[in-house]
């Protein structure tokens, strides 16, 4: 197990750095300067010219990169070409609204997902399993934007009981506020994302009724449903690990999107601003902690599939 990890620890550290040059390459190829933006429309080529060797943006490509990279390594993801101000410190800053939002919408999703799912593969002979499995496969195809719009007209204009939009001032220094800020937020890519890891989870769940060692406790004396609850139940948990894994990059998708639609402060609507704004020394820390994070989950789901199902021991 130890091996295994370091060999996936390995691979995980070796895709951090694929991706930190891709995001760095890629990054230099969109239109626009930086030094230009905060020189003015009316500034003079000397003026700009003055600005990119203040920034270091004159200096060789690599050189750029291998500085950037270097500092990732200590810790350091740099300072704002615009502000001044360090991007790990306001990462920080904005990660106390978008990973309560990921974590909220997640449980959302699995409190959609799991029951329902069961329950359409269980009933998908009547009306109300093929409801299920009909409705899951309409949420999912719904844009999250046009979700989130639909959720604000009925809970924030018709009834009035959660905020349209923005978040508390104070953050989590009034946890109520906060928390109801984020509600609709978190339903909306929690539903959309839900619909679809419920297909998955009826699927797994359809392939574990016909397993054999099913149809033998229930040949046993126990009712079909309670040898899918007491046997077949556990194997469908590592195909919707892996797939609840797959489903974080979902999320934070969904949160670039959502945080713009209800004006949240975090990380997703940080960099749509600093992408506009050419701030390319945030935007590529910005991504490579995104990426880094889903890289981890990843890691993480791996280690526990390789820690909870016998088979994958025994093949190692």
């Amino acid at each position: 197990m130890i091996r295994y990890a370091l060999t996936r620890l390995a691979l995980l550290l070796l895709g951090l750095f694929v991706a930190s040059a891709l995001i760095f390459a890629t990054l230099r190829i969109l239109p626009g300067d930086v030094a230009q933006l905060i020189a003015g429309v009316n500034s003079s080529p000397e003026q700009v010219a003055a600005i990119r060797d203040r920034l270091g943006l004159d200096r060789p490509l690599p050189l750029q990169y291998g500085e950037w990279i270097s500092g990732v390594l200590t810790g350091d993801l740099g300072t704002s070409q615009l502000t001044g101000t360090p991007v790990a410190a306001e990462l920080a800053e904005k990660a106390q609204v978008t990973i309560p939002l990921g974590i909220l919408s997640l449980v959302i999703a699995l409190l959609v997902a799991a029951p329902f799912g069961v329950l359409s593969a269980v009933r998908r002979r009547r009306v109300d399993g093929t409801m299920l499995s009909v409705g899951a496969q309409a949420l999912a195809a719904v844009p999250v934007v046009w979700a989130g719009m639909m959720l604000v007209v009925v809970f924030a204009v018709w009834l009035g009981w959660l905020p349209a939009q923005g978040f508390p001032r104070s953050g989590w220094a009034d946890p109520g506020m906060a928390l109801r800020a984020l509600i609709l937020p978190a339903l909306t890519i929690g539903v959309v994302e839900g619909a679809v890891l419920l297909r998955f989870v009826r699927s797994a769940t359809l392939q574990a009724v016909g397993q054999d060692f099913v149809r033998t406790a229930a040949a046993k004396g126990l009712t079909r449903t309670q040898a899918l609850l007491r046997h077949g139940i556990p194997s469908v948990g590592l195909s919707v690990i892996t797939v609840l894994g797959l489903q974080v990059a979902g999320i934070i998708v969904g949160a670039v999107v959502i945080e713009q639609l209800f004006s949240l402060p975090g990380i997703g609507r940080m960099l749509v601003d600093d992408t506009g704004n050419r701030d390319l020394v945030k935007v590529q820390g910005e991504l490579l902690v995104l990426t880094g994070f889903v890289l981890v989950v990843g890691f993480l789901v791996d280690l526990l599939h390789r820690a909870i199902d016998p088979r994958q021991r025994e093949a190692g």
